[in-house]
């Protein structure tokens, strides 16, 4: 029979590794004690050494819950966790509380029967309206009439992607560009085509001269990694190159929320521009919807690949993100991260010289001779702090330059500072030094 502490090691490794999430429930001890083969008494000090060590809550009436670890105003050891520069969900103070005002009045019986019941592509006319404001940008609103619901913005670039692109045709691509899109691409057979890029973000030319393409896929707005934000000159040369090689466009601008302009692409080509988007930025992964707003010549297709893809939205994620949007609850928290996202590149253009617009929540870092990138990675790594690499998002091994993403949303203000400052202090260094000055 494995020792108590032994069990609660594996429960703590879990946690540590995402397996198990803060808030999450726990089985009861008696379902614990069942499916390990022990003692409920054994189940019973396995949970008390959880809470002993600050990993778990009990309630009284309620179970025990993985509790939330505040990680202090100090970087973590290397061996005791790490600094996340990698993944951008950013989390505002108060957030929940908004959310839970918004969406609280769900949880009535009558309210939740309705948000369980099954719900289509097009969701509800409450749900497009909503979505139509919040998803607007200066220079374009959204018809409420074509707004086509997914589970989450990913979600919505895959039905885009598939409405466009069939098996071994080739999408355009900035030649650094969103990983999933890599990933998207590779389950549906398509031919990711690498298109050059500047500091005003995809060049038409490219475009021109890319050889056969069936569509083309653009961040033009806060572009993930490089930042870069194509000004509006660009967006209507580019627009003129659609047109000229009849091409369709898949606009996302999942980050322009975080800006008042310029107004997005579709402005200029509307006849040709598909927009996604989602939510899961400016509230959270666990409470997202993305949407596709496709001309009418794609909108049939746009809605065959949601459902033949099982993409589409849930009733219940689609009536609690509706009423946060109608609410003001999502204007609200919008605007709280547009001013979190200036603060955090505030910290940074202090210690480090790097590609960054300052109302973005990332940053692209082209590292000083002699660093390469994989080395870089590797050496943040061992400071406690996880960085992303470029050729994480190089459509190919060619295109990934000796720079690194920084992702700037996760860490808390102080813990961001420090990281930056053993991250400015190892680049000051040369790979084999420690870094640390």
């Amino acid at each position: 029979m494995d020792d108590y502490r032994t069990l609660a090691d594996a429960l703590a490794a879990d946690v540590d590794a995402g397996r198990l999430r803060p808030g999450e429930r726990l089985p009861t001890q008696r379902r614990f004690a069942r499916d390990r083969g022990i003692a409920v008494s054994t189940a019973s000090r396995v949970y008390a050494e959880l809470v002993r060590r600050g990993i778990a809550v009990g309630e009284v009436g309620r179970g025990t819950f993985v509790r939330a670890r505040d990680p202090g105003p100090d970087l973590p050891d290397p061996a005791d966790g790490r600094v996340d520069l990698e993944l951008n969900f950013p989390v505002v103070d108060g957030q929940a509380e908004i959310l839970a005002r918004a969406v609280g009045p769900l949880l009535r019986a009558d309210a939740l029967a309705a948000a369980l019941a099954p719900v289509g592509v097009m969701g509800t006319p409450a749900a497009r309206a909503a979505a139509a404001a919040t998803f607007a940008r200066p220079g374009w609103a959204p018809d409420p009439d074509a707004i086509r619901f997914a589970g989450n913005g990913r979600q919505a670039v895959a039905a885009a992607v598939a409405a466009l692109v069939g098996v071994g045709g080739r999408l355009g691509v900035e030649l650094l560009t969103y990983p999933v899109v890599r990933g998207i691409a590779a389950r549906l057979g398509v031919r990711l085509v690498p298109l050059p890029v500047d500091d005003h973000g995809l060049v038409p030319d490219g475009v021109r001269d890319a050889g056969p393409l069936d569509a083309v896929y653009v961040q033009p707005t806060l572009h993930n990694p490089l930042g870069v934000t194509m000004p509006p000159r660009r967006r209507a040369e580019l627009a003129a190159v659609l047109r000229e090689r009849d091409l369709p466009c898949v606009e996302d601008t999942v980050y322009a929320f975080l800006r008042d302009g310029p107004p997005p692409l579709v402005t200029w080509a509307p006849e040709r521009t598909l927009v996604v988007d989602g939510l899961s930025k400016r509230l959270a992964p666990g409470l997202s919807v993305g949407i596709v707003v496709p001309p009418p010549a794609w909108a049939e297709r746009v809605s065959a690949a949601l459902r033949s893809g099982g993409w589409t939205a849930t009733g219940f994620a689609l009536d609690a993100t509706a009423r946060a949007m109608a609410s003001g609850a999502v204007a609200e928290i919008e605007a709280a991260k547009r001013v979190d996202a200036a603060a955090r590149q505030a910290l940074v253009r202090e210690r480090i010289a790097v590609r960054a617009d300052p109302a973005a929540y990332h940053c692209w870092w082209e590292l000083p001779a002699p660093w390469r990138a994989e080395t870089f990675v590797a050496a943040a790594a061992r400071l406690g702090i996880a960085v992303t690499p470029a050729a994480a998002f190089a459509v190919g091994p060619a295109h990934a330059p000796d720079a690194v993403r920084l992702a700037l949303a996760a860490p808390p203000l102080p813990v961001l500072a420090r990281a930056l400052d053993r991250l400015a202090a190892l680049a000051r260094g040369a790979p084999g030094d420690d870094g640390i000055e």
